[in-house]
């Protein structure tokens, strides 16, 4: 069961299990729960084979009532329009995944979290790693820790199976670091180099992370980062990105000498890297975007640098 499943990687997961599980013989139920705001989705969900589940997960009583499954996924969350609301930022963050470990103390449980709870590192080296001590900056950030400790500390009591993953940056077609250079680039607008190094991954390689880690959860609970293994120029990626659209970038800013990256080597040593390259994802997006492809229109703004989204 996936909850929150009506987001940008939502869909793409629960139709990646169903698709598994189908292909390996396995009767098994995949289940969609979400408000479902975007029209048209819970038919496309059923017409998948994948249970649906309407409703407000804030309620308690909506809540109770989910059935008892033996995996559950966590990808409720709020990042944009934390400085405008940061109240509930926080509630969705840290106090409903809460709420969910406690419902589900049986259950193997992976929670989607984010390399933001991390600070900006020098861009020389590696990556933040798992041991690192996160130090979040900006409100978003403060609230994605404190759902880290907050499910650690039920999970643990509980003995609840769990696997935390600080994911940075999954892209696909319509959202993501790529899509939005190349967006920037065809509209004429300036790059910025604030942030002057990324890390990405396919959204579809993200996917297959979180749902072979329902195999690996644990007491106390499995934190991971979740990206591909390259520390990627922005710079590079837009003059890459640039050539394939015929347009030549511009850019503003300067690069820092710290950014905001993850070594997810240890992710890569137990499920393997990555199967989507850079250059092919730069060719698909670059692609897309010449066909004029669909956005969800929802920019990542990899470039703030302090925590204000």
């Amino acid at each position: 069961m996936v909850l929150g499943a009506g987001g940008k990687m939502g869909p793409s997961l629960v139709q990646l299990a169903r698709r598994a599980s189908d292909d390996a013989g396995t009767a098994r139920r995949v289940i969609a729960v979400s408000r479902f705001k975007s029209p048209g989705l819970v038919q496309q969900l059923e017409r998948g084979g994948i249970e649906v589940i309407a409703g407000d997960l804030l309620d308690p009583a909506f809540v109770a009532n989910l059935p008892e499954v033996p995996n559950v996924i966590c990808m409720v969350g709020q990042k944009f329009g934390t400085a405008v609301d940061p109240t509930t930022t926080w509630v969705v963050n840290a106090f409903l995944p809460g709420i969910i470990t406690r419902r589900f103390p049986a259950s193997n449980l992976v929670v989607l979290s984010t390399g933001n709870v991390y600070s900006l590192v020098p861009v020389a080296g590696s990556g933040s790693r798992e041991s690192d001590s996160p130090e979040p900056v900006g409100e978003y950030a403060q609230s994605a820790l404190a759902r880290e400790r907050i499910v650690e500390s039920f999970a643990t009591a509980q003995r609840t199976p769990t696997a935390m993953l600080r994911l940075n940056y999954a892209v696909e077609l319509r959202y993501g670091v790529l899509r939005d250079l190349a967006d920037l680039l065809v509209q004429g607008e300036p790059i910025s180099l604030a942030m002057g190094y990324v890390n990405i991954i396919w959204q579809r390689d993200a996917n297959a992370v979180v749902l072979r880690s329902l195999g690996s959860c644990c007491v106390p609970p499995l934190i991971l980062n979740v990206t591909g293994p390259e520390k990627l120029a922005v710079r590079d990626l837009a003059w890459r990105l640039g050539t394939r659209l015929e347009v030549e970038p511009v850019f503003t800013d300067t690069e820092r000498q710290t950014a905001l990256l993850s070594d997810a080597s240890r992710a890569h040593e137990l499920f393997g890297a990555p199967t989507a390259d850079v250059d092919t994802l730069i060719d698909w997006v670059a692609e897309w975007v010449r066909r004029g492809g669909r956005s969800f229109d929802r920019p990542t703004h990899f470039q703030e640098r302090a925590g204000r989204f």
